[in-house]
């Protein structure tokens, strides 16, 4: 099974633009973010898909490699589809470029579920972890997911689902996490499609692939992964940094 890696790194980010290219540790974010996935040492090649000559020539600089998009893209799928059309493989992991705190652990997950699938009836596999606190579940900027008893995804949403009509407490809810990997086949095949109608609602890529009949398989993970959306993201992140890479 050919594994590989993608990193979508678009440099006009809407919350921070520019983010990518942030100093953390003594390289830019883009170039911490792909150093961390191939030192997992997890897949057969690791590419950046960017739509800037900035982020390529940070990624070459230190011996990585980039697929510049030739096309506009207002997807992560949609960009990692046209980067990955000619390319070997049959598993594809989207690692989101503002994420250089990657856990191994999350991904070796998300490729065993592949593993495992032998009849071949799973179309992409996601990482979700429990949420708790009141204002977090309420907070649309984390997005909800809900699955069956077989932890396949049913829905996902801004919204907080499932609505607690009775005031249960003890009800488990789940973030999503937005690292995907998918078969080959699910990725090109969403690539063909158009923003179905619940996508365009919620602005989820994800949906597109549940409203097209993709099976979604999710994958517990108890370790949140560390993005960095806005320039408070960027101040922790380099504490943490500091913290624990400083030898």
């Amino acid at each position: 099974m050919r594994k590989i890696a993608v990193i979508p790194a678009r440099l006009q980010a809407t919350r921070f633009p520019y983010k990518l290219l942030q100093d953390l540790g003594g390289k830019s974010v883009i170039e911490q973010t792909y150093l961390a996935t191939v030192q997992t040492h997890l897949f057969d090649e690791v590419w950046v898909a960017t739509d800037s000559e900035e982020i390529a020539e940070r990624i070459t600089s230190i011996g990585g490699k980039v697929f510049i998009s030739k096309l506009a893209h207002n997807c992560g799928s949609n960009r990692i589809a046209e980067a990955v059309a000619e390319l070997p493989a049959d598993i594809i992991i989207n690692v989101q470029g503002d994420e250089p705190f990657i856990q191994k652990d999350s991904l070796e997950k998300l490729l065993k579920v592949f593993e495992e699938d032998s009849l071949k009836q799973i179309d992409l596999a996601s990482l979700m972890t429990p949420l708790s606190d009141r204002g977090e579940i309420e907070n649309p900027n984390n997005v909800k997911v809900v699955t069956d008893k077989n932890q396949f995804a049913l829905y996902f949403s801004r919204s907080v689902i499932p609505f607690n009509r009775e005031g249960r407490s003890s009800f488990p809810y789940m973030k999503h996490i937005g690292v995907y990997a998918f078969r080959k086949k699910a990725l090109m095949d969403f690539y063909s499609l158009p923003a179905s109608a619940l996508e365009e609602m919620e602005k989820l890529e994800q949906l597109r692939y549940l409203e097209n009949g993709k099976r979604i398989k999710m994958v517990l993970s108890p370790v949140e992964n560390i993005g960095i959306d806005t320039p408070e993201d960027l101040e922790k992140a380099r504490i943490l940094w500091n913290t624990f890479y400083s030898y």
